[in-house]
């Protein structure tokens, strides 16, 4: 499985890829793969505060929906919105055109206490 190394992780499957004071949100490869196809994403919080480990939205796949976690404390500035006409993509593109929101960064500090690579590749094996 694939498990970039510029990318960080939480134990719920999102990953945050940080640039500056603003990150991409998505969820991990072995997330998509555990869901199977994905059907639908929503996403109703944008412009909306969210604290680490709050919900932000949910994703549907043909079997389940699963609920989408904050891996830290900021602001939702958008949305990706080729996934409203193509989810899908979270599944063949998990890391590039699945990410599924933008944020702005509220505690910087936040992010040293989420997983590398390696430990994300540790807890699922």
């Amino acid at each position: 499985m694939n498990f970039p190394a510029n990318l960080k992780y939480t134990k719920e499957h999102e990953w945050i890829l940080v640039e500056g004071s603003k990150a991409k949100i998505g969820i991990t490869d072995f997330a998509q793969k555990e869901l199977g196809d994905i059907v639908y994403l929503d996403i109703s919080s944008q412009g909306k505060k969210v604290v680490q480990n709050e919900i932000f939205g949910t994703i549907e796949a043909v079997k389940t929906v699963s609920d989408l976690y904050m891996p830290v404390t900021g602001t939702i500035l958008g949305m990706n919105s080729a996934l409203e006409t193509d989810p899908q993509l979270v599944n063949t593109d998990p890391y590039g055109a699945g990410w599924m929101v933008e944020i702005e960064l509220a505690d910087e500090s936040e992010i040293a206490g989420l997983l590398s690579a390696d430990d994300y590749a540790a807890i699922v094996g």
